[in-house]
């Protein structure tokens, strides 16, 4: 526990420190882009640091660990991985009567032959042998 209580006043300092270099850093672009571009007013330092806070409320920002849609996307990722073949055809069938027909996803496999979750295509080792 020791080690944490001698920490904790650093890491609170450079909570701080990076709040205030976003929030400065969120201001000067603002000043220096939005007025000239589309005649916005100039705000200032804690007008910035409102806007930062309005945009985490609004689109969630700032996470750490990528957040439930990482979350949802690592979930899916595995079970795609553990679906043999037959279940893969079955779940992109149902994807395509549920989301395809529209534009250019009207395929059968939205995905190309690997599905969703390929690994990177052929790599020139991979090719040559």
């Amino acid at each position: 526990m020791k080690p944490f209580r001698r920490k904790f006043p650093f890491i609170i300092v450079m909570i701080l420190l990076a709040i205030t270099v976003v929030t400065t850093v969120v201001m000067l672009l603002w000043n220096a882009l939005l007025p000239s571009l589309f005649h916005f007013p100039a705000i200032t330092w804690p007008q910035a640091l409102g806007l930062l806070i309005l945009s985490k409320l609004l689109f969630g920002g700032f996470r750490g660990g990528g957040g439930p849609r990482q979350q949802w996307k690592n979930k899916m990722k595995q079970r795609w991985m553990n679906m043999q073949p037959e279940e893969r055809e079955k779940f992109m069938q149902e994807w395509n009567r549920r989301c395809g027909g529209r534009g250019p996803w009207k395929q059968t496999n939205p995905f190309g032959p690997e599905g969703p979750f390929s690994a990177e295509k052929d790599t020139p080792a991979e090719s040559a042998s």
